[in-house]
């Protein structure tokens, strides 16, 4: 071809389907490739060794493949310690609590299964099952009560061992174990927790039932209105593609204060592939040797953990009423009738009691005459809607407004 004559259409077309015979020609190759590789050794055919020689290139890269894929299966399987070599490791941990003079704690939704609240990413999390395309199953988070680990935190905080808490969950169940508010900080928000953004500063309602019914990605109102300014009201739920502007329960000005004296972090039940996405949580401004000691507690792989001073492979609560025993504390029944929840709690207005269809936390025998407004009866049904299992689209885009 002449120098700077432009193709004829006719030759265009000739060059595209060149090019895609021979990129078809090359995916074959490839399976072809693929095939034999599968096989044993011993089992290929003279021809197929002869094929396997002659295209190393394509044979490297599907090992590459093969080796990224066995450690994502490794990174996803579950390990237990062996009792006795827990039990070591928690005693190491139990002298990294004494000797703290901060310690904050990081949790995630390991710290509830046992309150039969799914987690993400575990074998049977909501994103493993829709990933499997299974669906999730019905979770009665009314049911839900603050675990033996949630117990045990705030049995920590009140001895002064642990001076605050870093949570992903929005459960709510770390404030129903007694945990002080200043001394927590919902970075994803928390289910009973509904606020006014037009009062200053703003003004927060917690309920009994979970508050995110009507409420998804980009899309908070509750369908409730300010009982002072009559504003809508939205929840605090923070979504994948979203940016947390709430003050509370939010709390990031304490979470940071928190993390920048810290000297031990400890991590319950997080698979922190979130969590590190938070320089400010990890003080990686600091030099390596300033930054503060972290310790991990969860049975599968997580990315922090290379740099962990030690991790414990073990359910949250084995973790911690081992780490009780060796601190001599005794850890503390969850009283419902001592639940924070219900004396925090802001009734409903007789024209709200049909705003809602969730199923209420029931209050004790005890607390029936506390008028925490009249809940209308809620029959058992899967959730549609709220917050539980939204993170599994955090690819979703917003729509522009038409």
């Amino acid at each position: 071809m002449a120098a700077g004559r432009s193709l004829s259409r006719s030759e265009r077309k000739a060059a595209a389907r060149a090019e895609l015979l021979r990129q078809e020609e090359q995916r074959e190759r490839r399976r072809q490739v693929s095939r034999i590789l599968h096989k044993p050794a011993a089992e290929r055919s003279p021809d197929e060794a002869f094929l396997l020689s002659g295209c190393q290139e394509i044979v490297r890269d599907l090992e590459r493949l093969r080796k990224k894929r066995e450690r994502l299966r490794c990174r996803l399987e579950e390990v237990c310690d062996e009792p006795e070599e827990l039990k070591k490791k928690v005693s190491k941990l139990s002298l990294a609590v004494r000797a703290a003079k901060h310690l904050i704690i990081y949790t995630g939704a390991g710290i509830s299964t046992a309150a039969s609240i799914p987690d993400y990413r575990g074998p049977n999390g909501v994103w493993t099952m829709l990933q499997k395309g299974r669906n999730i199953r019905a979770a009665d988070l009314s049911e839900a009560e603050p675990t033996l680990t949630h117990m045990s935190i705030a049995c920590l905080h009140k001895h002064k061992l642990v001076h605050h808490v870093v949570s992903q969950n929005c459960d709510g169940l770390h404030l129903r174990s007694g945990l002080p508010q200043e001394a927590l900080s919902e970075l994803h928000g928390n289910m009973y927790i509904e606020v006014c953004t037009s009062c200053v500063p703003n003004r927060e309602y917690v309920r009994v039932f979970d508050v995110t019914e009507r409420t998804a990605l980009h899309r908070h109102h509750t369908g409730r209105m300010c009982h002072k300014c009559g504003a809508q009201l939205r929840d605090t739920i923070v979504h994948f593609g979203e940016k947390g502007i709430l003050q509370q329960p939010l709390n990031w000005e304490a979470a940071i204060e928190a993390a920048s004296k810290a000297d031990v972090i400890l991590c319950l039940g997080s698979s922190l592939k979130v969590l590190k996405k938070y320089p400010h949580l990890w003080c990686m401004s600091k030099p390596p040797r300033r930054r503060p000691k972290l310790y991990i507690v969860n049975l599968q792989w997580t990315p922090k953990d290379d740099l962990a001073a030690l991790k414990l492979h073990g359910k949250c609560d084995d973790v911690m009423k081992f780490l009780m025993d060796e601190l001599g504390l005794p850890i503390p029944c969850y009283d419902r009738t001592k639940d924070p929840i219900f004396s925090l709690a802001t009734p409903l207005r007789p024209e709200e009691n049909s705003s809602h269809s969730r199923k209420p936390v029931a209050p004790p025998a005890s607390l029936h005459e506390v008028q925490l407004g009249e809940q209308p009866p809620v029959p058992a049904a899967p959730f549609s809607g709220g917050w539980f299992g939204r993170g599994c689209a955090k690819g979703t885009k917003r729509k522009k407004a038409s």
